[in-house]
């Protein structure tokens, strides 16, 4: 099968919608056995929850990767430029316009004196921030969703269609699925992504966008420990 048309329309729907539901659901577990001052592994239940989530998230999209058809990206240098203004945009507030530091959040220095747990906690991060993140919400919101807007069946519509209801939509989606804190910057950010998706026609452009992003993000959260951008 070539096409996107030729394949099962009910598998494709799962393929594209149960990472999403998958991390959703694991987010919300992780508030929910939330206990202060109990144990640690209940009173910071994303210690443990998060990696499993990096885990079984990787498990569902390797199993469902030929229906992404993802391929090598295009305009990568175009692709990457507004992975890199989308992370200026998001510490902007902070580096630019004096607002306090988000201090508080996933801070692996709680392992600090334990290397074993430190670096693995460390690498689980990055493997969500850099891989799982991105593939899981460019493959729901552009793949998904940016489509499904214009046609119920999304599979009959050529990646990078645009119409102003699906633009809207994905980048409102996209910016209040975030804190609010970070709302105004999600907003934009999705209408970004969703820039490179009808420039790049190409569902992997928009992974590389998101990904190096969230690289330079985390990196950046590493350095100036303003582990709230987690």
């Amino acid at each position: 099968m070539d096409s996107e048309t030729d394949m099962p329309p009910g598998k494709k729907l799962i393929a594209f919608l149960l990472p999403m539901a998958v991390f959703i659901a694991l987010l919300t577990l992780a508030a929910a056995l939330r206990k202060p001052g109990a144990g640690f592994w209940l009173a910071a239940p994303e210690y443990w929850i998060f990696p499993a989530q990096t885990v079984v998230c990787g498990v569902i999209l390797l199993w469902f990767s030929r229906e992404y058809q993802l391929r090598v990206p295009a305009k990568i240098p175009f692709t990457v430029g507004i992975g890199l203004l989308v992370f200026v945009l998001w510490i902007a507030p902070q580096q630019l316009l004096g607002f306090a530091p988000r201090l508080t959040g996933f801070n692996p220095e709680t392992f600090a004196g334990q290397p074993l747990f430190y670096w693995s906690t460390i690498l689980f991060r990055f493997l969500r921030l850099v891989i799982v993140v991105p593939l899981v919400e460019e493959i729901f919101w552009r793949g998904f969703l940016l489509r499904y807007l214009i046609d119920e069946k999304f599979y009959r519509i050529p990646f990078g269609t645009f119409s102003w209801l699906s633009f809207a939509g994905v980048a409102m989606g996209f910016g209040l699925a975030h804190s609010p804190a970070d709302w105004i910057a999600a907003l934009i950010t999705g209408a970004l992504y969703n820039y490179v998706a009808y420039r790049s026609r190409n569902l992997a452009s928009c992974v590389l966008a998101h990904a190096v992003t969230n690289f330079c993000l985390g990196l950046w959260i590493m350095a100036t420990g303003q582990w709230g951008f987690w």
